[in-house]
């Protein structure tokens, strides 16, 4: 039978990013006044944590042995284009038999190649597992879920996107077959967290009934707290501890529960998402909880929801002003 063997979640952006390239960021970012402003003494502390728990996270990934791996994240515009949203389903499974997109050192120009990486033309390819994937498609629609599935990527030119791409690059040579699952956690109408907890029992269910010995890891990529690009983007520091309490408690019910009751003030313009753009879709209500990159949080919730009532370890929660955003690392081994 399969078996869940560990959950990992990690933020997907700022990783392996030098501090001497966070300022040009945030002198490009509309930040509220009351963003703390780091030194380059802080900022070079801040690396090398982030950095620290990277390899921590790759490190577990290799202690666990997957077979497969389940990497929940959300897709922004690489193949569910906004602000058009031609079409965007609330969850996708991917079960084509392989897919490709750009590693993250070639996307973002700031990152070096990572040791013993070479450059590549076009696009990495990674296999899928299309098996476990059709049964978890058929398996959701028996527990009540409406997934849609691809066997294609609807932009291959394109790629699949850096939510998947980046944590495949960080700790793997990207030969671990894995199964991309796309949440809508960001364009209203989407996941709410009472939504993505429901989704992940449903998963582990499917997973534990699968006849085939497969060892399988699911991942979260994405969060924290962060509305990249904003209007006085600021850091909710307090929402994020709060959140990270439940889930080191394993209670993702109680990290669902606080995601939904949040509600953004009016005078919030880094959360004003009513208007169509690259990043909302412009359909209110908008749903409850913090809006734009923040709901990425959903992700995790999904991918940890799997392992409900587990402990968690956190790794770090790095709080990098010049986005603004918190990046965070956490890990279940001990999945119950």
């Amino acid at each position: 039978m399969a078996k869940l063997v560990g959950v990992l979640n990690t933020s997907h952006v700022w990783i392996d990013r030098p501090a001497e390239a966070w300022d040009r960021v945030r002198q490009n970012r509309s930040l509220r006044s009351d963003v703390p402003q780091d030194t380059f003494e802080e900022r070079q502390e801040k690396a090398q944590r982030v950095l620290a728990a990277k390899n921590t996270l790759k490190h577990k990934l290799a202690e666990m042995k997957p077979d497969v791996l389940l990497i929940f994240g959300a897709d922004q515009s690489e193949n569910f284009p906004s602000p058009s949203l031609k079409v965007m389903p609330l969850i996708t499974v991917y079960a084509g038999a392989e897919f490709s997109g750009k590693r993250y050192h070639d996307q973002d120009k700031s990152v070096p190649l990572p040791e013993g990486v070479s450059p590549i033309d076009g696009q990495q390819t990674v296999t899928g597992h299309p098996d476990l994937a059709k049964a978890l498609v058929y398996g959701l629609i028996a527990e009540g879920f409406d997934p849609a599935y691809s066997l294609e990527l609807p932009n291959p030119e394109v790629g699949i996107g850096h939510a998947w791409m980046n944590p495949l690059g960080y700790w793997t040579d990207y030969s671990i077959p894995t199964i991309p699952i796309v949440l809508n956690s960001i364009y209203a109408p989407c996941l709410t967290g009472a939504r993505a907890v429901a989704l992940g029992h449903a998963l582990r269910k499917i997973i534990d009934a699968y006849p085939e010995d497969l060892r399988v890891v699911s991942v979260g990529s994405g969060g924290l707290w962060h509305t990249p690009g904003e209007k006085e983007a600021w850091l909710n520091e307090e929402f994020d501890e709060i959140a990270i309490k439940h889930l080191e408690a394993g209670d993702i019910n109680a990290w669902a529960e606080h995601f939904d009751a949040y509600v953004v003030p009016d005078d919030d313009k880094s959360q004003a998402f009513d208007i169509p753009s690259r990043g909302a879709s412009g359909i209110l209500p908008l749903m409850p909880g913090p809006q734009g990159g923040t709901r990425e949080e959903l992700d995790w919730i999904t991918a940890s929801s799997m392992a409900e009532g587990s402990p968690f370890t956190i790794v770090d929660v790095v709080n990098i002003y010049s986005s603004p955003i918190d990046v965070g690392f956490a890990y279940c081994d001990q999945v119950r």
